[in-house]
């Protein structure tokens, strides 16, 4: 019977909704926690895994040997290889193609590549759009109006200034 009582007050009197409401108000005044991209960036986990990279050596030869393991490897099926034999009997890539819409950025491609080749870099502002490292050949895709982000990309690529790519 005291049960009832207390529900009865309770539904009647709105104590639930003073509850919510006291909560309200109180998280009304404590911290904001809001973070305003682009102009402010939330700090980076050590082993954040970003844009795919293929390196090169010091001469500008890619390093990769078109073995295709990181393709075998990629549990998305998101790497595509082409490639062919050279006149001096090597294989090399002629083409690279990482679909990063089907890519879930595991890293198993840069731990199975044997000379090291491709590289997730730091970089996450990529639009979600396919990108394409095609060797020798012009791009399939047409470029957007703001590249600067991609040149000055490339340009640090070449010049070895990543952390994970200096090894």
């Amino acid at each position: 019977m005291l049960q009832r009582v207390r529900d009865f007050f309770n539904t009647w009197l709105l104590i639930e909704l003073g509850k919510g409401l006291w909560v309200t108000l109180g998280n009304m005044f404590a911290r904001k926690v809001t973070v305003h991209w682009p102009e402010e960036k939330t700090p980076q986990s050590g082993r954040f895994r970003g844009l795919h990279a293929l390196r090169r050596y010091p001469n500008g030869e890619e390093r990769c040997i078109a073995c295709k393991l990181c393709e075998a490897v990629c549990p998305a099926l998101a790497i595509t290889i082409e490639s062919e034999q050279r006149d001096d009997g090597t294989r090399r890539t002629t083409r690279y193609d990482i679909d990063l819409t089907k890519c879930i950025f595991c890293g198993f491609c840069e731990e199975s590549c044997p000379v090291d080749s491709i590289v997730e870099t730091r970089i996450l502002e990529y639009h979600g759009e396919k990108f394409l490292a095609v060797i020798g050949k012009p791009r399939s895709r047409p470029r957007s109006r703001d590249t600067n982000w991609l040149r000055s990309w490339r340009h640090r690529m070449q010049a070895g200034r990543w952390a994970k790519c200096d090894r």
